[in-house]
């Protein structure tokens, strides 16, 4: 493995390592407080947009984890 590439591979698996373990405390912190969120976004009015706005987050998260988890193993896509 060329040099260049492994000082490249550091950054990424700590990327990986942290959006895994944001992606994993979004979840506990979901199921620990789900009835709370439920309650919180069965008000009515601008509350529906709560759920919106959790599904970005999750999605980010865990979007970046799969990006990085990807990259770090080397798995590319054709282009």
């Amino acid at each position: 493995m060329p040099d260049n590439l492994a000082a490249h591979k550091g950054p990424q698996f700590t990327r990986m390592l942290v959006y895994g373990a944001l992606s994993l405390v979004l979840y506990f912190i979901l199921y620990l407080f789900e009835d709370e969120i439920l309650a919180f976004t069965s008000q009515g009015r601008w509350f529906f947009i709560a759920p919106v706005i959790l599904a970005f987050v999750f999605s980010f998260a865990h979007g970046n984890f799969t990006s990085y988890f990807w990259d770090t193993l080397g798995i590319k896509a054709k282009k």
